[in-house]
Order: structure tokens, then sequence, then C-alpha cells
């Protein structure tokens, strides 16, 4: 599992946010279906990454407290 990195936006009514990767500076899709607890922005995760044909999702994401 990557180092945990910080959730950038995240849009509760809608479901979804982006993760910026700080090493490569890409932004992670993530969708509320991938949490295991709600999150908000700002806040540091832990998670996994998938390729998808639209790009990088970020799925089985943990909140570090």
């Amino acid at each position: 599992m990557p180092a945990p990195e910080q959730l950038a936006f995240f849009n509760t009514s809608k479901g979804f946010g982006f993760i910026k990767d700080s090493q490569s500076g890409e932004s992670i899709f993530v969708h509320m279906n991938a949490l295991s607890s709600p999150i908000k922005e700002n806040d540091k995760v832990q998670f996994e990454v998938e390729r998808s044909p639209k790009g990088l999702s970020a799925t089985k994401v943990t909140v570090i407290r």
C-alpha cells in the first residue's frame, strides 16, 4: 500500500473526489463506494490504485487518523 496521501477534493453530495499523488502529481479519482469510512477534504488517506480506461482510481480507501 502506498504512503498516505492527502485528499485534495471531495464532493460529498456527488460522492466523488480526487487524491493528489505527491510523487507523480497525478490526480487519482476516488468514489464513495471505495471508502471504508466517511472522508473530507485534507484528510490523510491510504489506498490502492487501479488503472481504468478513464485513468487512475483509488480503491480500499482508509482515513489515517
